[in-house]
């Protein structure tokens, strides 16, 4: 009997043809955990604002783990010692470092999911997996939760300089065609080189870095935290804790069986045990969409308007501001909706609220950029560099946001 053929070829729309380099990396890629991944959006409801970007968090794993292959080739070319179980745990931690992610990515965290990270769900979906394959996942496991006692291998999974970020800013610059956020992901790691076991750049290397650090604030000021996109992402968690408060006082809400055991249930880090990962497993975009059109017409004011809004794309109008939001300008917003509609005021602060926005593109006091220069000397980015505008970029940038009804509503 003929064996299936494991060594598999993606061709992505990023970086052409994507291997797959051994068997174990194509029996979790094929595992159902990992497919759900093609149902989850990478960029959420980003596509109310740049119709291109329906691109998947399948898509980005792929493109973590191409970035993740090419990082080990060129840290072994310049004398760095990584073991072949090593590299196959890179290349899983890599591939699964988002798995945990939830419908349209980070909806899911703060509404009907209580202080459960996709972090957490990841290593979750992990150590589950690692049952299944009879321990092979280990190596990964130690590698993604940060303990492997090489940090370089832990950094290049999470840090300031990872494949994720190497990954998302490339790609979701193609996708949006917002090509300020478009940097040299290849180059970047070119540079790449270990000192005591940590990642650093090599001098050469300094003009990436800081074009990356760049191009990082503007995607998340142009892209991430775009006013339109923020605003309809807090729609849709209105309308999931809408929907939780409803079901948990008896409504019927039609939904898929999964939807509906995390509206019931209280869910918070203690009680995601096993049995709600495999509930979770089955709850990704379609089963939101799918819940939105049909509670566009239930007779709740607040969720079929929270719900109408979202599918119609007629959103709450949002003015952004450098100073916070004044309390007065709150109120009269939400006394005019609760006249206009005879609402509660719990009501009326689904459609009228505030909040706060902070962009750091580089976060010097969490984790370094390191330079080494050809002396042997290491410094920090912002040190090294003869960029002013670096130092501006480590200090956090707020900006206040308030969200209320168009008139025609």
């Amino acid at each position: 009997m003929p064996t299936k053929n494991k060594l598999k070829i993606f061709n992505d729309p990023i970086y052409g043809f994507i291997t797959i380099p051994n068997s174990l990396i194509f029996d979790i890629i094929q595992h159902k955990y990992f497919q759900r991944l093609r149902r989850i959006s990478q960029m959420g409801l980003s596509y109310l604002v740049y119709p291109g970007a329906h691109h998947t968090r399948f898509h980005h794993a792929l493109g973590c783990m191409h970035l993740m292959q090419k990082a080990i080739n060129v840290l072994r070319f310049k004398g760095v010692m990584i073991s072949q179980e090593e590299e196959t745990g890179l290349l899983i931690a890599i591939l699964l470092h988002d798995i945990g992610h939830g419908p349209f990515s980070h909806a899911m965290e703060h509404s009907i999911v209580n202080d459960v990270s996709h972090e957490e769900i990841s290593l979750c979906f992990m150590e589950e997996l690692n049952k299944e394959f009879n321990g092979s996942l280990t190596l990964a496991i130690s590698i993604f939760k940060g303990e492997y006692p090489r940090p370089f291998m832990c950094q290049l999974i999470s840090s300031q300089l990872d494949m994720d970020r190497a990954d998302y800013l490339k790609r979701d610059s193609f996708y949006t065609g917002v090509a300020e956020g478009n940097i040299n992901s290849e180059r970047l790691i070119t540079m790449l080189n270990v000192v005591n076991d940590e990642l650093v750049v090599e001098e050469k290397g300094i003009l990436s870095v800081e074009k990356f650090l760049i191009a990082r604030r503007f995607m998340y000021w142009q892209v991430y935290m775009h006013k339109t996109g923020v605003v309809a992402e807090q729609l849709l968690m209105g309308v999931l804790r809408r929907a939780k408060e409803l079901v948990q006082q008896g409504e019927k809400l039609n939904s898929s069986n999964a939807l509906f055991y995390f509206l019931f249930s209280e869910i918070n880090a203690e009680s995601f045990t096993n049995d709600t990962l495999k509930v979770f497993s089955q709850l990704d975009d379609y089963d939101i969409v799918a819940a939105l059109k049909e509670w566009q017409r239930h007779e709740d004011f607040v969720l079929s308007n929270l719900c109408q809004m979202i599918l119609d794309r007629n959103l709450l109008k949002v003015k952004l501001k450098n100073k916070p939001i004044r309390s007065s300008d709150l109120k009269s917003h939400t006394d005019a909706l609760m006249e206009k509609h005879n609402i509660t005021k719990h009501a009326a602060q689904y459609f009228v609220f505030n909040g706060e926005l902070t962009n750091q593109a580089y976060q010097n006091k969490f984790q370094k950029i390191n330079i080494l220069f050809k002396t042997g000397k290491v410094k920090d980015i912002v040190k090294a560099s003869d960029q002013l505008n670096l130092k501006a970029l480590s200090k956090p940038i707020t900006k206040y946001y308030m969200c209320y009804p168009k008139k025609k509503m």
